[in-house]
């Protein structure tokens, strides 16, 4: 855990330091924007487009990158203490659970019990494990699980598991803590004062983790997420929940619940009458085929459905809206019936039969119902057809105001991805609320012990973190800032790098190996232009993370790049093409067994690790025997090739890390990550 110099160091943002900060920022950006126009304009080697396009693509994303980092970071917020909190704040300590241990979770509830402030705490378990309910009991604290209502309907996973906790709980405020997260006494002393701005949703703390060692393998910490990143999207009103160690107010989730039941309610009334908008247009034109009382009717509904659009874009009431137009289709189909029946009649009287006998009341709906016997001598009659309209009275009964399809009609936290926190914050943030971040560690949790853990965790945060861009684009949501648009597609778009990774790892081995040359030529003007590019570039960073270990991060962000890559298609297949996504719970135990070298996890990273050593051989040989290639050429692709292997050697570090003090394990269930 960060001492109190650390932490100062890690937050310092002077008036010197922020203006230093922001000079280096544009001036890296300023050096980019110069090469990355040369690269383009002057140097693409167009003869090996295949290469030379993907890798200036590459450079190009990692300057949009850039400027987002920049941007991220101009505002770099630094909040200090907070003020004193209401003495009447109510708050409900909600403890989330699946399958961890029992010991575990009673551990981080007997840790919610000792919070000094007053307050309630509840184990959710989705698991319903009798064991739990039992272990809640005997500390005392409150048990919560799923009710009837979600039996063969969507559970939504941990945001299901939350939402049905919403609504059987009382707080004013909700502390959501993970199974594993230890809070500390003082954590809501110490985050509630934020509450005092009335538009104040959400607190977030960091999240740190107590079984780390000082090398961080595994790249657990993320210190400069929860640091600098944190610190900068809060300057934009735009730090996001996290999933745990965050205070929420309970009305802003309730508000964005009734607000989310409403724009449903009011997406399936606009679809229905969209559908029967087309249903009727073509019935209008079959009408005026037929007669002028067929048509007269049709045309009266479909007037009803411009008429109702107009009403909901007014804002008038789904339920007015939906019952006049229902009224509408009733009275015209019975103005058809009615004529029909008279018809009927008619024809009856041909037949010498009255209509008395040929025509009875059904007897559960009381509608004219004409007898089988009868009906059997008019079917080859030409009735008028009520088919459309029927069609659309079925459409507009169909709306269903209480979303049967859901145990709940009011889901306050979203449920359009695995990464809930992030989608929840983003709704909120559109809805005119505010969050903070609170830069003081305040729970301690349990980070994953071994690759394979690690590795499910973060496609599960890649993964949902793509559905959000996918499903709800924050660039063109409406209701968030232009900075907040930004500070969330920032983290969304972090996760393509895997895309861009691939060309900045291959380009060296094409051009060591085959003398295939993406760049015009690697001379005094690559060299004049991309220097000062790169070195201001890392000279942001040590400003920015002066005091923070951020090398683990910028190793993982290359490193991951086929766990990346996986993120986008499947984020993209579940989307497009409703493909099982799947939820993972990150495991906080390890299983038993013995320890393997996870070759099947990182195979593509160590085959790009071969590959970069054969290439600097056979360039190394090619230039020594007199080939094509130059010492330019090759002493600056051997130097990047010497910076990708550092880079991707933490992957071979985290295979083979193993926490001394606890039992060693197998990586059970790693096949899902490779597959």
């Amino acid at each position: 855990m960060p001492s109190h110099a650390q932490d100062e160091a890690q937050t310092d943002t002077s008036p010197r330091r922020l203006l230093l900060l922001r000079v280096v920022t544009v001036l890296s950006l300023l050096a980019g924007t110069v090469y990355l126009t040369w690269r383009w304009g002057w140097s693409v080697n167009w003869e090996h487009w295949w290469i030379a396009v993907p890798l200036v693509l590459a450079e190009t994303y990692a300057l949009l990158d850039g400027y987002l980092f920049g941007i991220t970071i101009w505002r770099v917020k630094r909040r200090g203490a907070a003020p004193p909190p209401s003495p009447d704040a109510t708050v409900d300590v909600l403890i989330t659970t699946y399958n961890e241990p029992v010991e575990m979770v009673t551990a981080t509830a007997r840790a919610a019990l000792a919070i000094e402030w007053p307050h309630t705490t509840y184990i959710l378990d989705d698991g319903a494990r009798p064991e739990m309910r039992a272990a809640a009991e005997a500390i005392g604290v409150g048990y919560l699980t799923r009710s009837d209502d979600w039996d063969d309907r969507p559970r939504h996973a941990k945001a299901g598991n939350l939402n049905n906790a919403l609504l059987q709980t009382y707080g004013e405020f909700l502390l959501i803590l993970d199974a594993d997260q230890i809070p500390k006494p003082e954590i809501l002393h110490r985050t509630l004062g934020w509450f005092q701005d009335p538009e104040m949703a959400l607190v977030q703390t960091p999240q740190w983790f107590s079984n780390v060692s000082d090398s961080d393998p595994l790249g657990s910490q993320a210190p400069l997420f929860y640091g600098p990143i944190q610190q900068g999207k809060d300057g934009w009103n735009a730090a996001f929940f996290c999933g745990s160690n965050a205070v929420i107010r309970r009305e802003a989730l309730m508000r964005l619940g009734i607000t989310g039941y409403v724009s449903a309610v009011e997406s399936a009334v606009r679809s229905a009458l969209d559908a029967s908008g087309r249903i009727l247009a073509r019935a209008a034109r079959r009408a005026r085929k037929e007669d002028a009382d067929t048509a007269t009717a049709v045309r009266k509904v479909h007037e009803g459905v411009r008429k109702a659009r107009a009403d909901l874009d007014a804002g008038a009431p789904y339920a007015d809206v939906t019952y006049r137009f229902q009224q509408t289709v009733r009275e015209a189909s019975r103005s058809l019936v009615d004529r029909d029946l008279a018809a009927i009649r008619a024809d009856l009287a041909e037949l010498g039969l009255d209509h008395d006998v040929g025509i009875s009341l059904d007897p559960g709906s009381g509608i004219p119902v004409v007898r089988d016997d009868v009906l059997e001598e008019l079917t080859t009659r030409d009735l008028s057809p009520l088919s459309a309209l029927e069609e659309v009275s079925r459409i507009m009964r169909a709306v269903d105001v209480t979303r049967a399809d859901e145990a709940q009609p009011v889901m306050p936290v979203a449920t359009v991805s695995v990464t809930e926190d992030m989608a929840t914050c983003m709704q909120l943030h559109a809805a005119g609320w505010k969050s903070a971040y609170h830069h003081e560690v305040l729970a301690t949790g349990l980070a994953p012990e071994d690759l394979g853990t690690m590795l499910k965790q973060r496609l599960r945060w890649a993964q949902g973190t793509l559905q959000v861009l996918l499903k709800d684009n924050p660039l063109t949501k409406k209701g968030l800032t232009a900075g907040q648009r930004l500070m969330y597609f920032a983290t969304m778009w972090s996760y393509l790098s895997g895309f861009a990774a691939l060309a900045f790892l291959l380009a060296p081995v094409f051009y060591l190996v085959f003398g295939v040359l993406p760049v015009h030529a690697y001379g005094l003007t690559f060299l004049a232009l991309f220097t000062p590019y790169f070195l201001l570039n890392q000279l942001e960073f040590l400003i920015v993370g002066y005091g923070v270990k951020t090398w683990r991060g910028h190793q993982y962000s290359l490193a991951l790049f086929p766990l990346w890559i996986k993120a986008c298609t499947t984020a993209a297949a579940n989307v497009w093409f409703g493909r099982e996504l799947g939820f993972m719970v990150t495991p906080k135990v390890r299983e038993g067994g013995p320890h393997r070298f996870p070759f099947r996890l990182i195979w593509p990273q160590l085959l790009v690790m071969v590959l970069l050593v054969v290439a600097v051989v056979a360039g190394v040989v090619q230039l020594l025997t007199g080939n094509n290639l130059t010492v330019i050429g090759v002493g600056v692709n051997t130097l990047w090739v010497g910076y990708d292997l550092l880079v991707l050697s933490v992957i071979i570090q985290a295979g083979l890390y193993r926490p001394a003090d606890h039992d060693p394990s197998d990586e059970q269930n790693d096949e899902e990550l490779v597959s």
